[in-house]
């Protein structure tokens, strides 16, 4: 008897078809907007996008006007100026962003949603959910003194599963790290709000010029990157 039935292996072979045909898009059509509709599902995603004991560290600040676009293009200058077209060009682009500080307030916010959203069945469960994030709060803030890395790492979780969740629905993107955090950080007031950028994502359709959407795809061989045992 096989082991998937053919529903999965169907499945199993339309993911491998999208992560292959995804690819980092370097110029994009402004004309072509991403619909609200479509917009909603994604920002679905990174509302439940996952993340260590569920901390949920990031915020999201998304623009769609020439406005907001060019705010955002400003942290983009001088030696990383080659990103403001992709910025000022796209349907829609997103600034990922981490906490600053791992506060027990924000575990608190966690847990009072969890709790409301039915996760616990008696306050034995709710404390023990607090005890085991509070520890991890703790470990990342007072010993190993990695929070701000720490929540970095939730937010390219959920960068990944965006730009995952686009590509299934035929949407280009273009992850950024060539920007100036410092720039962007005050031009959006992102300290003020207890906040930091870490990523870009420009999201829309490519142009028709885009060079990189005719280039094959080119990834390491397989005996070079699995080990198994």
């Amino acid at each position: 008897m096989p082991s998937h039935a053919p529903s999965d292996l169907n499945i199993n072979h339309k993911i491998s078809d999208l992560v292959k045909a995804r690819y980092t898009c370097k110029s994009f059509d402004p004309h072509r907007l991403i619909s609200s509709q479509d917009f909603a599902q994604l920002e679905d995603v990174m509302q439940n996008a996952a993340s260590s004991v569920n901390s949920q560290p990031w915020h999201y600040v998304i623009a769609t006007s020439a406005a907001g676009k060019a705010k955002i293009a400003q942290s983009t200058q001088g030696s990383m100026s080659y990103n403001a077209p992709k910025v000022l060009n796209a349907s829609h682009t997103v600034v990922f962003c981490r906490r600053t500080v791992l506060t027990t307030d924000h575990a608190e916010a966690v847990l009072h949603q969890e709790s409301l959203d039915g996760r616990y069945k008696d306050e034995e469960a709710i404390n023990v959910s607090r005890k085991t994030r509070n520890y991890y709060f703790g470990q990342h803030n007072d010993v190993t003194h990695d929070s701000a890395d720490w929540m970095a790492k939730q937010v390219y979780l959920s960068f990944g599963m965006v730009m995952m969740a686009a590509a299934a629905m035929d949407i280009d993107t273009c992850p950024m790290e060539g920007f100036d955090a410092a720039v962007l950080d005050q031009v959006l007031g992102l300290k003020a709000r207890g906040l930091s950028s870490v990523l870009l994502l420009a999201l829309g359709y490519h142009a028709h010029d885009d060079f990189n959407k005719l280039l094959p795809k080119s990834r390491l061989k397989p005996e070079q990157i699995f080990t198994r045992i």
